[in-house]
């Protein structure tokens, strides 16, 4: 079940955006970047969870430790053994999964049974600074999350609603380019029917922003439903059109310009590092959790490339849609208005139910990043001004564009790259030298990483940051050219 949720978690809406990077950087390049980022991936998954259980060993150690001088209190106050007991076995079935074994005789201390979130690792391992630079990366990853969620969902509805109207009834992926000043219904142009739409969606679940979002398991159990439906009528379909024949793909092998938002767009589709604490950690039996996350990425990759090559091959490079679901609303791929209306307006049912949790979990960031020890924020800067500056960027970033494709590659090139590759190598790296600190050289984590000698460590950093340098370069020549 746990990696069912990460294979859900993964496969998201930077999906929907791989199809056209895939097209304009040529299928070679996009595959083989598609594999080693998928490998890279892979890799930082093993070192969080080498992480997690090197946090757990550390919490479990300070707990025995204060076990013991409340004893040595308890023995002098006359409190009696059994009380010690009870309370400390009600604490353990607390925080214990709700799926675990219960074995007998002690468990292993490098036993992930406790959920121990990134922040709290970071605070655990990393110094003050580290510490700030993890919350500004979360932080500004979230925001790109939620600027490509502000958008995708009114272009979407856009692309529907303006293209069933007068005598485009249909054709949103017949190859018809629209500029956004092209009317739309009447005197209203098509940025015109976006901004409405985006204005729309702010008012209905920006509120969401300024309470808790909880009981969100059958939204969550029918978003995964509608994903899993939507991806394979849209392979199904695009085979469908390739073997009868009607495929206009021709696509290149190479083009060296489209790997900055291929690598964004790669990055962005395999994140789940800053999630794995809430999927891992109740799954009860964790010895054979690498391979199975292993397993995960094989089919993930596969399932990628099942979709972006069906979408290479039917459809012409210039008529692919930032998001591809929209490339089947055209009434030659399918006659069938249900499922043209239904993939045409996918993403706007399921964005709209991870909005407010992403932005929930943005204002929680925050707070923690400026929590005082000990101290409580006044009701207005608790109620509204956090909730304001999490819903209030994104809506703007989103007002001013609506490029998918730039804005998805931007965030998984800038803040994609610090969560998935940089935070969870200096994880490793400190948890390491931690673990050898409090349990001596001798101690083995049951959970090290199968990368674990440092040349990975280095490797890892040394990409991450020279990705930083790539990316930023690529943006200032495009720059310079325009």
């Amino acid at each position: 079940v746990g990696l069912v949720y990460m294979f859900n978690l993964i496969v998201g809406t930077g999906a929907l955006t791989m199809p056209k990077a895939f097209a304009t950087a040529g299928w070679l390049v996009s595959l083989v970047l598609l594999m080693f980022l998928g490998f890279m991936s892979y890799m930082t998954t093993t070192f969080v969870v080498e992480a997690m259980a090197a946090a757990n060993a550390q919490l479990r150690w300070k707990r025995m430790e204060k076990h013991k001088d409340d004893e040595d209190e308890d023995s002098s106050s006359g409190v009696s053994d059994s009380d010690v007991l009870l309370q400390d076995g009600y604490e353990r079935a607390e925080t214990r999964p709700i799926l675990s074994v219960q074995r007998r005789g002690s468990p292993n201390i490098f036993e992930i049974t406790e959920r121990v979130e990134m922040g709290q690792m970071a605070s655990m391992f990393f110094n003050k600074v580290g510490v700030n630079l993890f919350y500004f990366c979360i932080i500004i990853y979230l925001y790109g999350d939620l600027a490509i969620y502000a958008a995708a969902v009114p272009v979407s509805l856009m692309q529907v609603t303006c293209s069933a109207t007068g005598n485009h009834s249909c054709s949103v992926g017949d190859g018809t380019k629209y500029n956004d000043t092209d009317k739309c219904w009447g005197p209203i142009r098509r940025i015109d029917a976006y901004r409405l739409y985006l204005a729309a969606f702010t008012l209905l679940l920006g509120p969401f922003t300024f309470f808790n979002v909880q009981k969100t398991k059958y939204l969550q159990i029918m978003t995964s439903l509608m994903r899993w439906i939507a991806f394979i009528l849209m392979i199904i379909l695009a085979l469908i059109h390739i073997s009868r024949g009607q495929a206009e793909g021709h696509p290149s092998m190479a083009q060296l310009s489209g790997i900055r938002n291929l690598f964004g767009v790669c990055v962005y589709s395999f994140m789940c590092q800053h999630s794995l604490p809430s999927l891992i950690t109740p799954i009860s039996k964790k010895k054979h959790v690498n391979k199975l996350v292993l397993l995960d990425y094989t089919l993930i990759l596969a399932f990628y490339s099942l979709l972006s090559f069906t979408a290479i091959y039917c459809f012409r490079n210039d008529t692919l849609m930032d998001m591809y679901t929209l490339n089947f609303t055209n009434c030659e791929i399918i006659n069938v208005a249900f499922i043209r209306y239904f993939l045409g307006l996918f993403p706007v049912f399921t964005i709209s139910t991870n909005f407010p949790i992403i932005a929930v979990t943005l204002r929680n960031n925050w707070k923690t990043l400026f929590h005082r020890e000990g101290g409580t924020y006044p009701w207005v800067v608790d109620r509204i001004v956090f909730p304001a500056i999490t819903l209030v960027p994104p809506v703007l970033v989103a007002f001013c564009t609506h490029d998918l494709e730039s804005l998805v590659g931007i965030t998984g090139a800038y803040a994609g790259n610090g969560i998935q590759y940089l935070i969870p190598a200096f994880l490793a790296y400190c948890s390491r030298k931690d673990t050898q600190l409090v349990f001596g050289s001798g101690t083995v984590n049951k959970h090290l990483s199968p990368f674990r000698h440092t040349f990975w460590i280095v490797f890892v950093l040394i990409w991450g940051f020279s990705c930083f340098v790539f990316v930023t370069a690529n943006i200032v020549l495009s720059e310079s050219k325009l």
